[in-house]
C-alpha cells in the first residue's frame, strides 16, 4: 500500500438549478467543509481544484479560482481536468502532495453550472476529439449511448425494463432522504415506465439530469489529523485512475469502436472492471469486505453494470442482485446511498468528490436516516471521457 490520508471534512452545496456561477457552489462547500474539519482556509497549504469547462475561462483553472475566491493566503494550488472522473484525479493530486511531503492539509473542490439539456461538445471542428467524432459523425449522443447499453444487456443478460425502472426506484427513494439532492421526491416503477421514452429502452426518468453543484474535501495526513486529535478519521486507502489495456473488445465510452482482438488475445477484464480491480489491490480488500458502494448512474442500465464491474456480483447477475435486495438499504451491499446522480444530476466536476463525501459521512455513522450500520468500508466508482475511471476505497 502507497499509505492513508485522512479525510477531515466534507462538504456540499445542493445539487439544484440555481441560475449562478459554479465558484459560487465550490465556495459554499468548501466553507461547509473546512467547518466540517474544524480548520480555516488560512490552515491548508495546498488547494486542487476539479475543473468545469463550461465556465469560461475561469473554469480551466479551478484551484486558482477557488483560492482567489476563498481569499490569496499562499497556498499552493493545481487544477485537474478529466471529466467526469475529475474529481477523483483531484482527490488523487492532493493525496500524492500530502504523502510526498508537500502539505499537511489540501483542500479539494469541484463545482459547476451545467447547461440546460443533456450534454454537447463545444462548437468548431475537433475531427480528432473523441467526443465531437461520436456527436458529430455518428450522433451518438450520451442518451444514444446509454440506450444501447441498455440494449446490450437485455440481449446478452436478459435484463428488462422493469429491471431499469427499480434501479430509479431505489435511488429516488434514498434521494429523497438526502438534503443535498437536487430530486428528493420517491418515484414508482409505473411513474418510470409513463416518463417520455429518451433513447429506447430508456426513459427521461431512467437517465440522469445536468445540475449545479459543488463538493469538498479537507484531506491530511495521518499525523496531522493525531495532532488534532482525530484518532480514527475516515482514511482514504486507495485512489485507482488507470487507463483501457489493448485490445478492448466491449464498445465504451468516448470509443466509436472496438480494438481487433484478431491478433491479439483480450485483457483479462473490461476498462471498467479494471479500474476498481487497481484499486482493490491498492488497498488490500476485496469486494467481500465492502459495506457500501457509490456507483456512476448515468441511467439506471449502467448501474447495474456497474455493480458486476465492482464483482458485487458475476457477469449478468446485476439485476439478479438488485432483485434481491442486496443493494438497497438494509441488503448485503447498499449501493448510491446518496441516491446516485439520479437523484443529484451531473455536476461534472463535483460529481467524483460528492461519492467521496457520502463515503465519510456514512463511515462516520453521520447519514442519519440514509445510514448503513456498522459501515467499514466503501467505495466509488466512476468514468470520464477519453480513457479516464476512478475508483477511490476509504475505511474507517
Amino acid at each position: 500500500m502507497t499509505g492513508e490520508v485522512a479525510v477531515l471534512g466534507a462538504g456540499m452545496h445542493p445539487w439544484g438549478k440555481w441560475g449562478r456561477g459554479f465558484v459560487e457552489y465550490g465556495v459554499a462547500a468548501a466553507r461547509a467543509a473546512l467547518a466540517d474539519a474544524g480548520l480555516e482556509w488560512r490552515d491548508v497549504g495546498s488547494i486542487v481544484g476539479a475543473d468545469t469547462v463550461r465556465g469560461g475561462y475561469p473554469g480551466y483553472v479551478a484551484g486558482a479560482t477557488f483560492a482567489k475566491a476563498l481569499g490569496w493566503q499562499g497556498a499552493r494550488v493545481a487544477s485537474v481536468y478529466a471529466a467526469c472522473a475529475s474529481g477523483a484525479q483531484a482527490v488523487a493530486a492532493a493525496r500524492a502532495q500530502i504523502l510526498a511531503g508537500l502539505a499537511d492539509v489540501v483542500l479539494v473542490v469541484g463545482a459547476d453550472a451545467a447547461p440546460k439539456g443533456f450534454f454537447r461538445p463545444a462548437g468548431g471542428d475537433r475531427p480528432d476529439d473523441p467526443d465531437w467524432l461520436r456527436f458529430r459523425v455518428l450522433g451518438a449522443t450520451n442518451p444514444t449511448y446509454f440506450g444501447l447499453y441498455a440494449r446490450r444487456r437485455m440481449a446478452v443478460h436478459g435484463d428488462t425494463v422493469e429491471d431499469f425502472a427499480q434501479v430509479k426506484v431505489k435511488n429516488a427513494a434514498l434521494g429523497a432522504l438526502n438534503p443535498y439532492a437536487r430530486y428528493r421526491k420517491r418515484v414508482s416503477a409505473e411513474e418510470v415506465a409513463a416518463s417520455a421514452v429518451v433513447a429506447d429502452p430508456l426513459r427521461l426518468l431512467d437517465i440522469c439530469a445536468t445540475s449545479d453543484g459543488g463538493a469538498a474535501l479537507v484531506l491530511s495526513s495521518m499525523e496531522f489529523a493525531r495532532r488534532r486529535g482525530v484518532a480514527e478519521p475516515v482514511r482514504i486507502r486507495a485512489v485507482s485512475t488507470v487507463t483501457p489495456t489493448y485490445p478492448n473488445t466491449v464498445l465504451d465510452l468516448p470509443d466509436i469502436a472496438t480494438d481487433s482482438a484478431a491478433a491479439v488475445e483480450p485483457a483479462d477484464g473490461t476498462f471498467r472492471a479494471s479500474i476498481a480491480r487497481a484499486a482493490y489491490e491498492e488497498a488490500g480488500v476485496g469486494p467481500e469486505e465492502l459495506s457500501l458502494a457509490e456507483v456512476y448512474d448515468l441511467s439506471t442500465a449502467l448501474e447495474l453494470q456497474w455493480y458486476e464491474d465492482l464483482g458485487l456480483c458475476g457477469e449478468g447477475e446485476g439485476a439478479k442482485l438488485l432483485r434481491e435486495g442486496a443493494t438497497a438499504p438494509g441488503g448485503r451491499i447498499p449501493v448510491n446511498t446518496s441516491g446516485g446522480l439520479a437523484s443529484f444530476g451531473e455536476a461534472v466536476p463535483a460529481q467524483a468528490i460528492a461519492q467521496v463525501c457520502e463515503l465519510t459521512w456514512q463511515l462516520r455513522g453521520d447519514a442519519g436516516t440514509r445510514q448503513v450500520q456498522h459501515a467499514r468500508v466503501g467505495i466509488t466508482a466512476n468514468q470520464g471521457l477519453f480513457g479516464h475511471g476512478s475508483a477511490v476505497i476509504a475505511v474507517r
